[in-house]
Formats: C-alpha cells, sequence, structure tokens
C-alpha cells in the first residue's frame, strides 16, 4: 500500500518522542506493582494483628499462594491496558487531523488507508510491548512478594499447578482477544470524530457503555 512504511516510520519516530506512548506501555505494569505493594501491606498487617491477639483469621498456605495475585495483577493492568488503548487511538489520528500533521503525510504521498493502517499496527506494537512488560512484572513481583504452588487445604491438594497453569493461559488468551477490537474502535471514532476531545470522549463512553451492558 502507497506510503505505509512511510507513515509508520513517522508514527514510531512520534511515539519515541512523546511521552504518551511510553505511559500506554508502561503505566499497567506501574499500577500492578502498587497493587501488589499494597495487597501485601495489608496481609502483613492482618497477620501481625492475629498474632497479636492469638487469633487466626485467614488460610496462610492460601494467602501466600501467587498464582491468585498474578491473575489479579494480570486482570488489572489489561482492563487498564484495553482503556488506555482505546483513548490514545482516539485521540491520535483526531490530533494529528487538528493540528495539521495528516496533511503533511498526504502531501508526501501517504495514501489516506495507509495512513489509517500505519497507526493500526503501531498501537498493536504498543499493546504487544505493554503485554510483555505487564506479564514480566506480575510474574516477577508475584513470584518475589508471594510463593507459587499448588493450591491446598488441610493438606490436601485441590488444584495443582499444571491445572493452573492451563487454566490462566486459556483465561489470558480470551482475555488478549479483545484487544485489536478495542483498538480498531479507537480509530474508527477518531476518524469520525470532529475533535480529539470528542473521539476520546465518545470512544471511552462506548466502551463502558458496552461493559455496562455486556451481560445483555
Amino acid at each position: 500500500m502507497n506510503g505505509l512504511l512511510v507513515a509508520l516510520r513517522s508514527e514510531i519516530f512520534v511515539g519515541l518522542h512523546t511521552l504518551g506512548s511510553k505511559l500506554v506501555i508502561v503505566t499497567p505494569a506501574l499500577l500492578v506493582a502498587l497493587q501488589y505493594t499494597l495487597a501485601k501491606l495489608t496481609a502483613a498487617g492482618t497477620e501481625a494483628r492475629d498474632s497479636l491477639l492469638g487469633q487466626s483469621s485467614f488460610d496462610e498456605a492460601l494467602t501466600n499462594n501467587a498464582w491468585g495475585y498474578f491473575v489479579d495483577g494480570l486482570s488489572t493492568g489489561l482492563t487498564l491496558l484495553g482503556l488506555l488503548l482505546v483513548a490514545m487511538s482516539a485521540y491520535s489520528f483526531s490530533f494529528d487531523r487538528d493540528t495539521g500533521a495528516v496533511r503533511h503525510l498526504l502531501i508526501r504521498r501517504v495514501s489516506r488507508p495507509a495512513l489509517v493502517l500505519a497507526k493500526l499496527v503501531y498501537f498493536h506494537i504498543l499493546a504487544l510491548l505493554a503485554i510483555v512488560l505487564l506479564l514480566a512484572v506480575c510474574y516477577f513481583l508475584s513470584g518475589s512478594l508471594w510463593e507459587f504452588g499448588p493450591v491446598v487445604e488441610d493438606g490436601f491438594e485441590l488444584i495443582g499447578e499444571d491445572e493452573i497453569r492451563a487454566e490462566i493461559s486459556l483465561g489470558l488468551r480470551l482475555a488478549l482477544l479483545p484487544l485489536p477490537a478495542a483498538i480498531a474502535l479507537g480509530v474508527l471514532v477518531s476518524v469520525l470524530a470532529n475533535s480529539a476531545t470528542a473521539a476520546v470522549t465518545g470512544a471511552l463512553g462506548i466502551t463502558l457503555a458496552m461493559d455496562l451492558f455486556k451481560g445483555m
């Protein structure tokens, strides 16, 4: 397609020199790190209080299992990442149109379909980098603060590690499937909207509305 590489190089160059793209990559991982820190402090405080009172209000084998925290971190990070990708993709094209950057690309013989496709490819690259960082942070921090192992209660193994890994793998694949659609939705709204503010507001509004009514 005419000008696809030119448009993609332009997107990558702008992304390397702006803060927004970096925030999309690191924000989910940073939020998960904060979530783990608060969870660890809360558990430590509860354990200290129960120890002083001579009580035991929780199962230490379950609360120290890292798999649950790993899944919680992935859930939080992917939810935030989906919203960030929708907002960023909705903002990108409409902002470039408002500032006249799109006109410069079109002057360089970049076709309109190539420009839209370059933005789709660029946001998929951002999503991939953010997911890799999120997985690494979740696995490393949850393994450092807690211990990976089977779910054991009263000496009986309820769920083995192989089963846990298989379930997490399936859930992760299902959670990642909507991300390309979220990116495409943001770009679609960005193309149709009259301004960057309207694009971001409309894209996030549609996303949250679908989430509220997904049970129907």
